[in-house]
């Protein structure tokens, strides 16, 4: 599989606010686990969908991160919801370092060249790929 990445991302473990609003601009919140982050983006999962284009807050301790929905796929324990973060909203290990976090390089042979960053991941469509039984 080809990396598109461009940013090296951290996997990570921690538990994180996110707020979003829903189609019909009620305000909305859920808890999420931080699977992995870098500089401009990160991915989370949920206990609920969220559609492909929706604005989100991610909240830690002591500051916010903005970003987009950039895709939302459901596997067997949620949804795992893929965040670009806007351009002023970049993340820094330096203002908030998750609870749980690993560098991927760090598994790799000394002087490796291939550079363990994970797959991409995208999603054309407008909606989140849910259970076939979720009614997405």
């Amino acid at each position: 599989m080809v990396n598109r990445r461009k940013d090296l991302r951290l996997l990570c473990a921690d538990l994180l606010d996110v707020h979003w609003r829903d189609k019909t601009g009620r305000s909305r919140k859920a808890v999420a686990n931080l699977e992995d982050i870098s500089i401009h983006g990160s991915c989370l999962q949920l206990d609920v969908p969220l559609p492909v284009t929706t604005r989100v807050v991610i909240r830690y301790p002591k500051g916010e991160l903005a970003g987009v929905v950039k895709y939302c796929h459901y596997r067997e324990i949620g949804y795992f919801v893929g965040v670009q973060f806007e351009p002023g909203s970049k993340w820094s290990r330096t203002r908030f370092k998750p609870l749980h976090m690993l560098d991927p390089t760090s598994l790799l042979p000394a002087g490796s060249a291939n550079r363990a960053t994970g797959a991409a991941n995208g999603n054309s469509g407008q909606v989140c790929q849910g259970p076939p039984d979720a009614g997405i």
